[in-house]
């Protein structure tokens, strides 16, 4: 028995149906099959997946780690992750003006308190996460060694005569509130305000001092860590600055509970060997 190769006639069968007529019929039949998975209580599956990503703001010093930690997360199938890396104090102000974060990450408890008071911190779900310290760094091919940071200690010596001193801006870059902090109460301040070169995070100061263009920064140990261009030659004593410390809060009115996931598994074992790894300590 044969079957026929095609129905209608020869003029039927060379009937061209337009490109863009077709592509209604596929978006119309694509629209009704999203109204009827929502009429049915079914999310689609592209907005199931935005749904379950999680977006992360994340201080600039936590870059290399949460990178990692955000892969390793995706790579168990817990979820996707979407981060963005800047001074805590920008992330804090672009969460105060609508941006759509669920978790922040701060390198100090000020900007975390600072969205606490804007009711923008989602309730019961800050804690302290990390720990880090803040050193002093000069290129590793520089021929500068050991400075010995102590009260009554002068950094102008190491700058020379036109060089400054490389440093997230001590009005509201965590490390540079840090720095100012530490370098005022062991008296070497005043001598060198003049002479820093403040940057809009602690990576844009590190990367003035891996460039060359500045002879010494101040970032945390982290940043030194994830770095083969810098050395330290200076630990600031424990007790001349406040703690750092990072915290970490859902931000309120968004996806709280995959934020409340995410975090979670920032104070896993395996989620800690990464920030151990890139110079964090635990708490």
């Amino acid at each position: 028995m044969k079957v026929p190769r095609s129905y209608g006639s020869k003029k039927e069968r060379n009937v061209k149906v337009p490109g863009n007529f077709c592509g209604r019929i596929l978006r119309a039949a694509f629209v009704s099959a999203c109204l009827i998975l929502s009429a049915t209580g079914m999310t689609p599956p592209a907005a199931a997946a935005a749904e379950a990503e999680v977006v992360v703001f994340a201080a600039a010093s936590t870059t290399n780690a949460i990178s990692e930690i955000a892969a390793l997360y995706a790579a168990k199938g817990l979820g996707g992750v979407k981060t963005s890396f800047a001074s805590s104090s920008t992330l804090a102000k672009q969460i105060e003006q609508g941006a759509p974060a669920d978790v922040f990450l701060s390198a100090n408890t000020e900007w975390v308190d600072y969205l606490e008071k804007k009711n923008l911190a989602a309730k019961d779900t800050r804690c302290d996460l990390l720990r880090n310290r803040i050193v002093l760094i000069a290129p590793a091919a520089g021929a500068l060694g050991h400075i010995e940071i102590r009260p009554g200690f002068s950094l102008l010596p190491a700058l020379g005569r036109d060089g400054r001193l490389a440093v997230g801006d001590p009005a509201h870059v965590p490390v540079g509130m840090y720095g100012k902090e530490a370098l005022t109460n062991l008296g070497a301040w005043d001598a060198i305000k003049d002479r820093i070169a403040p940057a809009k995070d602690v990576r844009a100061g590190l990367a003035l001092v891996e460039q060359g263009e500045a002879p010494l920064g101040l970032v945390y140990e982290s940043d030194a860590a994830a770095s083969g261009k810098v050395k330290i030659v200076g630990i600031f004593p424990a007790g001349s600055h406040t703690d750092v410390v990072y915290p970490v809060v859902a931000v309120a009115g968004q996806k709280v509970d995959q934020a409340k996931k995410f975090i979670a598994f920032l104070k896993t074992p395996e989620a800690q060997a990464v920030f151990k790894k890139y110079g964090f300590a635990g708490i």
